[in-house]
C-alpha cells in the first residue's frame, strides 16, 4: 500500500517521465543525469556543490573536467539545457542531514516542478576504507548517514509518487552484490552499502506482496522517447570493472610518486561511465520482473541482458584489458524455505489498531 501524502502543487505538470537523480554533480552521477535527458527524461540533478550561475559563463572549458571540483548540479543541469537541449533542473540537497529533511525539500521541489516523479536514481555515496581500529565513531556514523539513511529517507519521501507513477516507478541504487570478500579491509564502508543492497532486496519484496510487479508486463507509452516497462521495481547496480571518477583520477595522482607512468597502468583499468549510464537505461527498460530485487554488475547485465558484444569501447586507454574486481560467480543468498513466512505480523498496523482501541 502506497504511504499517504500532502502533495506539494505543481505549476505545470510535465508531460515527459521524471528522474531525479541523487549524487549527480560529477562522474557516474552526471553521465547518467545527461544520458537519461538524451532519452527524453526531464532530470533533476542533485548534490552538495553547487555553482553561482552568474559564474557559468566564465567557465571555460565548457563543460568542465566532469571528475574535477568545477563540475556541480549546476553545470551539469546547464550542460544539459544548452548542450544537450534536455530538461533538468538543479535542486542541492545534503543527504548526510540526519533529520531527512533535506531530502524531503527535495522531493517536494522536483514535484513542485514537474508534478510527478517516476524514476529515483541513488548515487550519493561516502567512502572510508580502512580497518575498524583506524575508522574513527563519527566517521562510521557519516558513512551511514549518506549510504544507507539517505537511500532510506529518500526512497521513504519519493514511494508515493513513484506508486502513482504511470511509467511503473523505478528504483535504482548503486550498492553492491552482497559476498564476504567485500567486507575486508572496509568493514564500516562495507556495512553501509550492503545496507543498501538489503533495502533493495527487502524492498523488491515489499513490492511483490503488494502485487505492484505484475507477472506479466505491457510496454508502457512514454512521450515517444522512452520506452518503458509498467511494473514498480527497485534494482541495485554496481561496476564489474572500476570506472573513471574523482576518486580514481586521485589515486592516479597519488600513485604519480611511485611509478614512471602510473597513469597509464591505472587508467588501463578503467571504464567510461558512459557503461555504468547504459546499464541503468537497460534495467529502466526492462520488465519489472526481470530486474525487481535484483543486485546486478553493469557488464554482466549488459551481456546477458542487453546483448551488449563490445566492451572495449568502454575503455578509458583504447586497447586495454581493465581488470575485473568483482567475482565471476557470486552466492545465491536464497535458502529453501525461500516462501514460508510463516505468521505475519505487521508493526505499524499492530501500532494502529492500539491508537484506535484507544479512542
Amino acid at each position: 500500500m502506497a504511504p499517504s501524502i500532502d502533495k506539494p502543487a505543481a505549476a505545470s505538470p510535465i508531460d515527459k517521465p521524471v528522474a531525479l537523480v541523487i549524487g549527480a554533480s560529477r562522474g557516474i552521477g552526471r553521465q547518467v543525469a545527461i544520458d537519461l535527458a538524451k532519452k527524453g527524461y526531464a532530470v533533476v540533478v542533485s548534490a552538495k556543490s553547487t555553482t553561482d550561475s552568474s559564474a557559468l559563463a566564465s567557465l571555460s572549458p565548457f563543460p568542465p573536467d566532469p571528475n574535477s571540483a568545477l563540475s556541480t548540479i549546476t553545470t551539469v543541469a546547464h550542460e544539459i539545457t544548452t548542450l544537450h537541449s534536455g530538461t533538468a533542473l538543479a535542486i542541492p540537497c545534503d543527504t548526510s542531514d540526519p533529520t531527512g529533511s533535506s531530502l524531503q525539500t527535495l522531493v517536494a521541489s522536483t514535484i513542485k516542478a514537474y508534478g510527478h516523479l517516476d524514476v529515483l536514481i541513488y548515487n550519493s555515496g561516502a567512502i572510508w576504507w580502512s580497518s575498524v581500529a583506524s575508522t574513527p565513531l563519527k566517521r562510521y556514523q557519516l558513512l551511514q548517514r549518506v549510504n544507507a539513511d539517505g537511500l532510506y529517507a529518500a526512497i521513504q519521501f519519493a514511494l508515493p509518487y513513484l506508486h502513482e507513477s504511470t511509467y511503473g516507478g523505478r528504483i535504482v541504487v548503486v550498492c553492491p552484490p552482497i559476498y564476504s570478500r567485500f567486507f575486508r579491509g572496509k568493514t564500516a564502508y562495507a556495512m553501509g552499502k550492503v545496507a543498501m543492497s538489503v533495502l533493495v532486496k527487502g524492498l523488491a519484496m515489499d513490492f511483490e506482496r503488494e502485487s505492484v510487479v505484475p507477472p506479466q508486463t505491457a510496454t508502457g507509452e512514454g512521450d515517444g522517447v522512452v520506452t518503458r516497462r509498467k511494473g514498480m521495481a527497485v534494482s541495485g547496480i554496481w561496476p564489474a570493472v572500476a570506472i573513471e571518477s574523482a576518486a580514481t583520477t586521485t589515486t592516479a595522482k597519488q600513485e604519480e610518486n611511485h611509478h614512471h607512468h602510473p597513469e597509464l597502468l591505472l587508467r588501463g583499468d578503467l571504464r567510461h561511465a558512459t557503461i555504468f549510464s547504459d546499464a541503468i537505461l537497460g534495467i529502466l527498460e526492462s520488465p519489472a520482473e526481470k530486474v525487481n530485487g535484483k543486485l546486478l554488475l553493469d557488464e554482466d547485465f549488459l551481456r546477458e541482458q542487453c546483448g551488449v558484444k563490445d566492451f572495449e569501447k568502454y575503455s578509458v586507454v583504447k586497447g586495454s584489458r581493465p581488470r575485473r574486481i568483482m567475482p565471476r560467480v557470486l552466492p545465491d543468498l536464497t535458502v529453501e524455505e525461500q516462501d514460508d513466512e510463516g505468521v505475519r505480523y505487521d508493526s505499524a498496523k499492530e501500532r494502529k489498531k492500539k491508537k484506535g482501541s484507544k479512542l
